[in-house]
C-alpha cells in the first residue's frame, strides 16, 4: 500500500472512529472494507443499521459529508 493510500486510510478511520458513537446510541456500528483506487470509501453497516430504512440518508447525509471533510479527496461512501 503506498503512503498516499496509508494516509487516506487512516484519515477515514479517524473520522469512523469519531461518528461511531452515533451508530452506537443506535444500536449499530460499521466497518471500513474498503477504499477504491477512484477514491470510494467502501463500509459495511452492522447491527441495527444493516437493515435500517434510513441507513442510505445516513450514510450520504452524515456519513459521505463527515468523510469528506476529514478527506477532501474522496469521491463518495458506499455500503456493500
Amino acid at each position: 500500500m503506498t503512503n498516499k493510500k496509508e494516509e487516506l486510510r487512516s484519515k477515514v478511520l479517524v473520522a469512523l472512529d469519531q461518528l461511531r458513537p452515533f451508530l452506537h446510541a443506535d444500536g449499530g456500528d460499521m466497518e471500513l472494507i474498503d477504499i477504491t483506487d477512484d477514491a470510494i470509501v467502501q463500509v459495511r453497516l452492522l447491527g441495527s443499521c444493516s437493515d435500517c430504512s434510513m441507513s442510505q440518508m445516513t450514510i450520504k447525509g452524515g456519513l459521505e459529508e463527515a468523510l469528506k471533510m476529514a478527506a477532501p479527496e474522496l469521491k463518495g461512501v458506499v455500503a456493500v
